[in-house]
C-alpha cells in the first residue's frame, strides 16, 4: 500500500468525468488500498479517485462504522434535505453551505465485481452525493451556495 497524492482543485483532472471500471483486477486492488491509506491519513470522510489523478469511477466513503469501496457507484434513492458545511480535502481550508439529501442509497460494485446497495443519513448521505459529483468533475464549490467564513466555522464547532 501507499499514500497517493490528493490533487488541488486547480488540477483539470478534478473537473473530468471518471470512466467506468471494468477490470477487477489487482490494480483496482491496489488503487482501492492505496486510497484507503491515504484516506485514513489525511483524515477525510471520503475521497473519489480523480482526487488521487485516476480518472475512473471509484469512492471510499467512510461512515463512521467501516470505510465502504463503491466502484461505479450510481444515486439509486434519496430523501428529505439537510443545508450544512461542506469541505474537500482537494479544497484545503475553505468551506461552503451546501443542500444535500438527507438520506442517499447508492448502488456499487465491490472490489470484485459483485454489486451491493449501501445507505446513510445525514454526513454518509452528504459524503455520497460529493463524493460521486467529483466522478463527473464536479466540486462542491460549483453546488454551494457560499462559502462560509471562518466566524461561521467557528460557531458552528461551540
Amino acid at each position: 500500500m501507499g499514500l497517493r497524492k490528493i490533487l488541488t482543485d486547480k488540477d483539470p483532472a478534478l473537473h473530468k468525468t471518471c470512466k467506468t471500471v471494468v477490470n477487477f483486477d489487482e490494480r483496482l486492488h491496489k488503487l482501492l488500498d492505496d486510497m484507503k491509506e491515504t484516506l485514513i491519513e489525511s483524515g477525510g470522510v471520503g475521497l473519489a479517485a480523480p482526487q488521487v489523478g485516476i480518472l475512473r469511477r471509484v469512492v471510499l466513503v467512510d461512515n463512521g462504522e467501516e470505510i465502504l469501496e463503491l466502484v461505479n457507484p450510481t444515486l439509486v434513492e434519496t430523501e428529505g434535505e439537510q443545508e450544512g458545511p461542506e469541505g474537500c480535502l482537494s479544497i484545503p481550508g475553505l468551506y461552503g453551505l451546501v443542500k444535500r439529501p438527507y438520506y442517499a442509497k447508492v448502488r456499487a460494485q465491490d472490489r470484485n465485481g459483485n454489486w451491493y446497495e449501501a445507505e446513510g443519513e445525514e454526513l454518509t448521505a452528504r459524503c455520497f452525493c460529493h463524493e460521486l459529483d467529483h466522478l463527473d468533475g464536479i466540486v462542491y464549490t460549483e453546488v454551494m451556495e457560499r462559502l462560509l467564513t471562518e466566524e461561521e466555522l467557528m460557531m458552528d464547532e461551540e
